[in-house]
C-alpha cells in the first residue's frame, strides 16, 4: 500500500492544458475559444472553465492555476487582456508542447521551479470540461487525503462495449477515412469494472513529474496523467463523478455542455 503523508491544502496546484487544436470540432479555431451562452452570458469555453475553477473555495482552494497555451496564442492573448487574466496573480501561463502530455510536463516543471515542497499536489483538468461540479471536486480532494498514489474522477461504463476491428483486406478499407466507416465488431467487452476516465486527475507533484518523465523517456504512450502513474505500478483511486462532466470533443458536445450549464 502507498505510504501516507499529510497534504498541505494551500499547495494544491491546478494545471489547465489549453494548447490543443481540437480538430474534431471542425471549427475555425481551437475548441477552447468557441463561445457558449449560459444564463444570458456569452463567453468562450476556456473562460467558463477558468472562471469556474478560480471561484472554487471548497475543501481546498487551489494555490494557483497553470494555464498552458501555445506560445504566442492570439486568442488567449486577446481574452487575457480583455478579462484581466494577465493581472491575476492566481494565474501562471506556461507554453504548451506538441502533445497534451508535453504540455502537462511543461506545467509540472514550472510548478517545481516555483514550489519544490515535497508535500505539494497537482490536479490536471481538461479545459474542454466546463461542467465540473464543485461537489465532485470536493469528493476527489477528500478521497485522496493521505493517499499518495492519487486518483481521478471517473464514471462507470453503462453501455454495452464492443471491440472493433478494421478489415484491411477489403476494398473499402483502402478508401480515405474508411477506418471510421468500415469497422466491424470483433467481440463484446465485459463492462464490469470499466470506467470512463474524467478529470481532474490529482497526484503528488513530484510523483507525477518523475513518473511522467520516466514514461515518456521509455516511449510509453501517455494518454492521461493516471496512465503515467500506472506505468510505474501505482494504483490511483477511481472516484465516482457525475456523467455530465463531459469533454467537448465534437460539434454536438458544445450545445450539450451549454444545456448542462444552463441547468445548473
Amino acid at each position: 500500500m502507498p505510504v501516507t503523508i499529510d497534504k498541505d491544502p494551500s499547495k494544491t496546484w491546478l494545471v489547465l492544458p489549453a494548447a490543443g487544436i481540437g480538430s474534431r470540432m471542425l471549427a475555425d479555431r481551437p475548441k477552447q475559444y468557441l463561445e457558449m451562452t449560459v444564463k444570458d452570458i456569452t463567453k468562450t469555453v476556456i473562460e467558463f472553465t477558468l472562471d469556474h475553477l478560480l471561484a472554487y473555495s471548497g475543501v481546498s482552494a487551489f494555490h494557483k492555476i497553470i494555464v498552458v497555451v501555445t506560445k504566442g496564442d492570439p486568442y488567449w492573448q486577446e481574452i487575457s487582456l480583455a478579462r484581466g487574466y494577465d493581472k491575476d496573480d492566481r494565474i501562471v501561463v506556461v507554453d504548451g508542447g506538441s502533445e497534451r502530455c508535453y504540455s502537462v510536463l511543461n506545467a509540472l516543471l514550472a510548478i517545481k521551479e516555483l514550489d519544490d515542497s515535497m508535500h505539494s499536489w497537482v490536479a490536471v483538468h481538461d479545459v474542454a470540461r466546463p461542467c465540473l461540479s464543485y461537489a465532485d471536486l470536493d469528493n476527489l480532494l477528500l478521497a485522496l487525503h493521505n493517499y499518495t498514489d492519487g486518483g481521478i474522477l471517473a464514471t462507470p461504463v453503462r453501455d454495452t462495449m464492443k471491440r472493433g476491428v478494421i478489415d484491411n483486406d477489403s476494398a473499402a478499407s483502402k478508401i480515405e477515412h474508411a477506418n471510421i466507416d468500415h469497422s466491424y465488431i470483433d467481440h463484446t467487452v465485459d463492462r464490469d469494472q470499466l470506467w470512463h476516465a474524467l478529470t481532474p486527475q490529482m497526484f503528488p507533484l513530484h510523483s507525477l513529474l518523475n513518473n511522467l518523465q520516466q514514461a515518456l523517456s521509455e516511449g510509453f504512450e501517455v494518454t492521461d496523467e493516471a496512465s503515467a502513474m500506472e506505468f510505474v505500478g501505482a494504483k490511483p483511486k477511481l472516484v465516482n463523478g457525475r456523467s455530465d462532466n463531459l469533454k467537448i470533443t465534437r460539434p454536438e458536445d458544445l450545445k450539450l455542455a451549454e444545456f448542462y450549464l444552463n441547468s445548473f
